[in-house]
């Protein structure tokens, strides 16, 4: 007898439907599962047939043959027992009414008892299910609330494989998983335990990454140790504008599928934060491996990337960044296959100035060698080093700030202005793709927006001159001027905007490092 049951495959933070052919005969008496199974899958019969055993139910004793087509397509992971499992019941006549099986989609990780454990990616699993106009989808419990963000979609949260049998046998009813999206992604919008009031003093540092975070600018904090750069990087997105709820279910959908959601989440309702370690590898940082997994920036998407100690980081690690953020998503290519992963973030960097710490810090001396202080810098690429708009010199606070009883600025209200900025930037860009932010303008686009008047030239003809900044620092000061501009509600960029946006260029500075 054969059943046709289905399940879903993830590729990249897509889903394909997979059919999952179960064939019972009386030619032989071997069990086999075929259509580019790994390992994992091959293993499945094995834990199929002690969860069915376990329940008092049987097994075939004759040829059982396991099909999952499209069979040019590999197929990995645990998630296909659940449906591997019902399949072989509804072609050994123990489930009754097999042609309902048609209807649902089905995954599940099975153990030898029968429970059913928690899947990867089961938000893009949902989302092809419905646009597959499948009835139903039935999985883990943990993974319901998830999936269940998909509206027009019955999922059913299961525990045991018998609930399943039972539901399909109309035995029991299920009660859909119902969540109601809006309420769960408002709720947790402005919800932060942490809060730019908490730092003390480095009122310009704020400012900085405010003006960052109003046009989507990429910046770099360059300090002594314990002038609080993880700190205020770390509080950046409190003063991000909100993620709308397409944004949200982007975001979810990587975290999903990397099964970086905390259990019975729902959504990803707040920026995510990403700090990786310096000792991170670059399949690690850009995603990739056997079965192709997004890696740190794609997690980062529509949020932060924070990479602390910069130069201590890989020299092929951060060389890699370059293409993704350009383009701002990486592409996974591979023999028969080629997925592409989002990574559209904001990249907050992090350094000492040299080896030791103290260079130009207005109490202590500096003990490098001499020499030792450029080559330090040397270590992250010119070309890296020309995505970042902003260079941001870090001092110490002073202990009269420190045991100031002054009340810094909440995030609240800095968000407030980024979001007024944000909205500027919407119109400005409402007929332009893929540009929602000033740091995205193309050369084009500069030249029509950024235009400065004959004071503006001269001031930064210069201040390039003076302080010798490089030639590729022009066009970085214009789009950061613009951004100023912007919070400050201005149509046009006036001299203060370009005279704040020149100090952001620290690094471009000749003799910067001595």
């Amino acid at each position: 007898m054969l059943i046709k049951t289905f399940g879903s495959a993830v590729y990249g933070v897509e889903a394909i439907t997979i059919t999952v052919e179960v064939s019972v005969n009386n030619q032989g008496k071997d069990y086999y599962i075929v259509g580019l199974p790994d390992s994992a899958v091959k293993e499945s019969l094995q834990r199929v047939e002690s969860a069915v055993k376990s329940n008092h139910y049987f097994m075939p004793r004759t040829k059982l043959v396991v099909n999952l087509a499209p069979a040019d397509i590999r197929k990995t992971g645990t998630a296909f027992d659940l449906p591997i499992a019902i399949g072989t019941l509804g072609a050994t006549a123990q489930i009754e009414n097999p042609e309902r099986l048609i209807e649902y989609v089905i995954m599940g990780e099975l153990s030898l008892d029968g429970e059913i454990r928690p899947i990867k990616g089961a938000l893009p699993i949902a989302i092809q299910a419905k646009k597959d106009q499948f009835k139903g989808l039935m999985v883990p419990i943990q993974n319901a609330k998830e999936a269940a963000m998909v509206e027009g979609l019955s999922v059913y949260g299961v525990g045991h494989i018998e609930e399943v049998i039972a539901f399909f046998r109309d035995e029991n009813y299920l009660q859909p998983t119902i969540v109601n999206t809006q309420q769960a992604f408002e709720q947790a919008q402005t919800d932060f335990e942490i809060d730019f009031a908490d730092v003390k003093g480095q009122e310009n540092i704020k400012r900085a990454l405010e003006i960052a975070a109003a046009g989507g600018h990429n910046a770099i904090l360059i300090g002594p140790p314990g002038a609080g750069k993880t700190m205020l990087a770390k509080r950046l997105p409190t003063i991000l504008p909100p993620l709308s709820l397409q944004e949200a279910l982007e975001t979810t959908k990587i975290h999903s599928v990397a099964g970086k959601l905390p259990e019975n989440a729902t959504i990803i309702s707040k920026r995510p934060y990403r700090s990786p370690h310096h000792t991170i590898s670059d399949v690690a940082l850009v995603g990739g491996g056997g079965n192709p997994q997004p890696g740190e920036i794609s997690l980062a998407h529509n949020g932060v990337l924070f990479l602390d100690e910069l130069p201590e980081f890989k020299r092929t690690v951060l060389e890699v960044m370059r293409q993704p953020m350009e383009e701002r998503k990486v592409t996974i290519s591979r023999a028969k296959i080629a997925l592409d992963f989002p990574a559209s973030f904001m990249l907050i960097a992090s350094m000492n100035p040299c080896p030791c710490g103290f260079f130009n810090h207005p109490e202590k001396e500096c003990t490098c060698p001499p020499g030792t202080v450029q080559k330090y810098l040397n270590k992250i690429s010119g070309p890296l080093l020309d995505r970042i708009d902003l260079h941001v010199e870090v001092t110490p606070v002073a202990f009269s700030e420190l045991s100031s009883m002054h009340v810094s600025e909440k995030s609240r209200d800095i968000r407030k202005r980024v979001i007024a900025a944000r909205q500027i930037q919407a119109l400005r860009y409402v007929n332009s793709d893929a540009v929602y932010a000033n740091a995205q303008m193309s050369s084009k686009q500069l030249k029509e927006i950024c235009s400065i008047n004959a004071t503006g030239q001269g001031l930064l003809k210069s201040a390039m001159e003076k302080l010798n900044l490089s030639a590729r620092a022009y066009d970085r000061i214009l789009k950061v001027s613009r951004t100023i501009a912007d919070l400050a509600g201005s149509e046009h960029i006036l001299s203060e905007h370009l005279a704040e946006a020149i100090q952001y260029r620290s690094l471009d500075r000749e003799g910067w490092a001595g």
